[in-house]
């Protein structure tokens, strides 16, 4: 589970947003919030906060700055105190503007970096910071709030202080990302580090009044204590969980840890007090094997730890993956009816355990497959107990995992009860993440688990009427609406329609952030509502081509907010302004594509990673592109020196570690060198080189180093800890590059390596439904070796795949939609939600060629389809160069 999720899943109930975007309740706002803004004053709105300052004022673009945490019942007055410290002495700050959103900023799975930072006060100089720290300092004296973990604290009060930047300034990282930015010393941006320990930047010296709070900062220490920390198993903003040794014993122990007014749940409370609780609640166990047994507390540094017996085993999730014969190419009878015999006595005993629990008088509240471990022995025992309460007290679930969310007013052991009802439908269909946006779906699911695993008769009917409320002992029927996608031209036409209305129906051009719905990197990474994996270019790319229309409301939009992008906004293609130039020129709007690519030009690219996703050959695919669609040498050229400086950096065949500790690089379509392969293959295409198939022989053999073939002859990405399939970042992405290399010399080794990609896209089960991680990725690849609309005829895979989109179909406004990753919410974009599959769909089934940017059919591009002539002196030029 990915718990950047959560936070996104607060404020609308069918897609992922964030708060700062949906338009805030201002009468919930703090006081200082409302006051009317000083004579001399400007206020702004970015992001989450509001941001004061002097309008004369002209602050540096960096430097050392002051943070104020709060707590919530504090956070009113910690506010008023700099208001009244800063304004009379015109100090630009910035705040949370309330309660609502700084519980966001603290919760349990909010980002650690930025945990606890309330206020932000911006000093001019060292001088003033000194006086700030020093004299508001002694105005919050004795006021608490959560550490700041990114920071170092002044005294014990809830300020801070870090070096960082004041200006929104950016540059490309190491590893090929595009950062936020400072200057260094010889006044090059490097990356501004903001993560979870406090860090001064090589070139900058502490001022000597902060080496004290330095100095005490790092006299807490973990010798003196009778446990030895040997590995951290988890982070949230809580704390840490960590396996460790009890030195006094010899024993291994699991240590819980939890800070002070940090890792909120909605509820209000914090970590310390979900930790109680959860002592409290294991207390109270005492005795029972099926729950672990506390050894300690203690408090460390005003952190609070608790120390349990370590249990041996993995989580039932764990141990789900490995046995779930739904993603077995070729599992038979006998493995579905093992399957099934393990998972009911999973169920039978955590049902068992959570009934002893019960007697005790003890609510679990979050049970969940990693919650649950399981013995070696195959004994099963509940865990993680921060969201346990007394059942006399009938409280309402805080903590939850997705897919075991009880309704909201479930209360005492109702929640248990409807979490056991979702662990059996989970363990035989593991998509209840989807109950939440649709409770039919739990109907849909039981009966479809019927049919494929060997249950006893009616076995998840009860699950079923729990999740539903339904008090009858009826079996359910099968609704009359329930989702179906049929693979053929009736059936297309039906989903093509239904699918872009609902995306039609998603829009809000009203705001500036987002056009259509998706995930949440729309708000993690800056333009990605623009892009085409996120954002509005790349679902107007999916309709236009699938013959669903064009939109020119929506092409403008995309048009006035791609000319004036936010800073930060990225270059590459498909997480940046390259992608959107691509679509706006695909879609009759070459000017304005023009405009976006200078401004592309004016960047600093060469440091950007080798990927295609938001890399170097994402760029050199799309100006190689412009060449041929302008004649323009200038884009030949360009595309040329970005293939040199691939070229340049990629290493030799052999030069990718093994997988070694489960870290590697990554590998893929979208991160991996196939991206770098694709671009070499198109220039051979462009010019006829031979030396260009060479360099691509090269990448695709990196890919390949870094997968594995299953037992059951399917190739995938080895990440390690897992294996991966899918089109951006598992194999199949590697397989369609594979195909096009092909298309122009033989090789053995990549031919097997593409047969058994090939059957890697084939299983009868993946997680998600999406293009880049899930089904539709699939549907996409299998559909690409046939002719235009004719994959599902001939391909009976591909039509039981299509058919197998209906597990994960939701409506949206009375049409189909489709989830996004993680399965919380719904989501419209090309790279996860709607658009993606509908693309999908139209590569199998749609009448005209559908394919993502750059993907030719195997053995067509060739002809000309990227290029109609090829330049006469590109050949010479290009040896000349060499």
């Amino acid at each position: 589970m990915d718990k950047r999720y959560e936070v996104y899943c607060l404020v609308d109930p069918w897609f992922y947003d964030a708060p700062a975007h949906t338009g805030r309740d201002e009468s919930h706002d703090f006081e200082a919030a409302r006051r009317p803004v000083p004579d001399g004053w400007v206020r702004s709105e970015l992001g989450d906060w509001l941001v004061y300052r002097p309008d004369d004022l002209k602050l540096p673009v960096q430097g050392w700055k002051i943070h104020a945490s709060a707590r919530l019942d504090n956070a009113e007055e910690i506010l008023a105190a700099v208001w009244d410290y800063c304004v009379p002495r015109r100090i630009s700050f910035k705040f949370l503007p309330s309660k609502d959103f700084l519980l966001l900023a603290n919760a349990k799975y909010a980002h650690r970096g930025a945990s606890g930072k309330f206020v932000t006060v911006y000093p001019a100089d060292e001088t003033q910071l000194r006086s700030v720290l020093t004299e508001l300092g002694r105005v919050l004296e004795g006021r608490r709030g959560p550490y700041i973990l990114s920071d170092l604290r002044w005294g014990p009060g809830p300020l801070y202080v870090r070096y960082g930047a004041f200006a929104d300034r950016y540059c490309v990282a190491p590893g090929g990302e595009v950062s936020p930015a400072i200057e260094d010393a010889s006044g090059r941006l490097v990356p501004d580090v903001r993560g979870p320990t406090f860090q001064v930047p090589d070139w900058i010296r502490l001022p000597e009044f902060l080496e004290p709070h330095l100095a005490e900062r790092a006299r807490t220490t973990v010798s003196d204590l009778p446990y030895r920390i040997d590995s951290a198993l988890h982070f949230s903003n809580g704390g840490g969980l960590y396996a460790g040794v009890d030195l006094r014993t010899d024993e291994r122990v699991v240590l819980k840890e939890a800070r002070p007014h940090a890792g909120l749940t909605p509820d209000g409370s914090d970590a310390v007090t979900r930790l109680r609780r959860e002592r409290e609640a294991l207390e109270r166990l005492a005795g029972l094997d099926c729950v672990p047994a506390v050894r300690d507390h203690f408090e460390l540094g005003e952190h609070h730890f608790l120390v349990e017996d370590f249990i041996d085993g993995p989580t039932l999730y764990e141990q789900f993956a490995e046995r779930y014969p739904l993603v077995a190419l070729e599992a038979d009878e006998a493995a579905y009816a093992g399957y099934t015999s393990w998972a009911l006595d999973m169920i039978r005993q955590i049902e068992a355990a959570v009934a002893a629990v019960h007697e005790r008088g003890v609510v679990v509240g979050d049970v969940h497959t990693f919650n649950t471990l399981v013995r070696p022995d195959g004994r099963a025992v509940l865990i993680d107990f921060e969201g346990a309460s007394d059942a006399a007290h009938a409280r309402h679930q805080t903590l939850a995992a997705p897919g075991f969310v009880a309704p909201h007013e479930a209360t005492g052991f109702d929640i248990d009860r409807y979490a056991l009802a979702c662990l059996r439908l989970f363990l035989f269909m593991p998509l209840t993440g989807l109950i939440a946006l649709d409770a039919s779906k739990a109907g849909q699911f039981a009966r479809e688990a019927a049919r494929l695993f060997p249950l006893p008769p009616g076995y998840l009917e009860d699950a079923v009427r729990v999740i539903e409320g339904k008090g009858s002992r009826r079996a359910p029927a099968p609704p009359a609406g329930e989702p179906r996608l049929d693979p053929d031209p009736s059936g297309w036409v039906r989903a093509r329609d239904s699918l872009s209305a609902a995306v039609l129906a998603s829009a809000t051009p009203e705001r500036d952030d987002r056009l259509f719905p998706g995930d949440v990197e729309q708000f993690l990474t800056t333009g990605s509502g623009l892009a085409f994996a996120h954002g509005a270019a790349g679902v107007l790319y999916a309709l236009d081509v699938t013959g669903a229309g064009r939109h020119p409301r929506y092409e403008d939009w995309l048009v006035q907010h791609s000319l004036r992008p936010e800073p930060g906004t990225r270059p590459g293609f498909y997480e940046g302004l390259h992608g959107v130039a691509y679509v706006l020129e695909h879609l009759g709007h070459r000017a304005e594509a023009m405009k976006i690519l200078d401004m592309c030009s004016g960047e600093r690219w060469e440091r950007l990673g080798l990927d295609l996703r938001g890399g170097l050959s994402g760029i050199g695919l799309n100006l190689l592109h412009f060449a041929a669609r302008t004649q323009d040498p200038a884009f030949r050229d360009a595309a040329l020196q970005v293939a040199d400086v691939v070229a340049g950096r990629l290493g030799a065949a052999d030069s990718v570690p093994e997988v070694s500790g489960g870290e590697q690089p990554y590998a893929g379509l979208m991160a991996g060198s196939a991206g770098p392969a694709l671009m070499f293959v198109r220039l051979h295409e462009y010019t006829g080189d031979t030396g260009f198939l060479d360099l691509a022989a090269t990448a695709l053999r990196q890919d390949l180093r870094r997968c594995v073939v299953r037992e059951d002859g399917a190739m995938e990405v080895n990440e390690g800890f897992r294996t991966m399939p899918y089109l951006a970042d598992g194999s199949v992405g590697i397989g369609l590059v594979l195909d096009d290399y092909l298309a122009h010399r033989e090789d053995e080794r990549f031919a097997e390596a593409a047969a058994a990609v090939r059957r890697a896209a084939t299983a009868p089960f993946y997680l998600e439904p999406g293009l880049f991680d899930g089904l539709a990725g699939m549907i996409f690849h299998l559909s690409r070796a046939h002719p235009p609309g004719t994959a599902a005829g001939r391909d009976p895979v591909v039509a039981a795949h299509i058919r197998r989109l209906a597990r994960y179909a939701c409506t949206y406004e009375g049409d189909l939609a489709f989830p996004g990753e993680q399965l919380m919410r719904l989501s419209m974009d090309l790279a996860t939600g709607s658009a993606g599959v509908l693309l999908a769909l139209g590569s199998a089934l749609h009448q005209d060629t559908v394919l993502l940017p750059f993907l030719a059919p195997p053995g067509r591009a060739a002809t000309g389809q990227h290029t109609p002539d090829h330049l006469p002196d590109l050949e010479t030029d290009r040896t000349e160069r060499r």
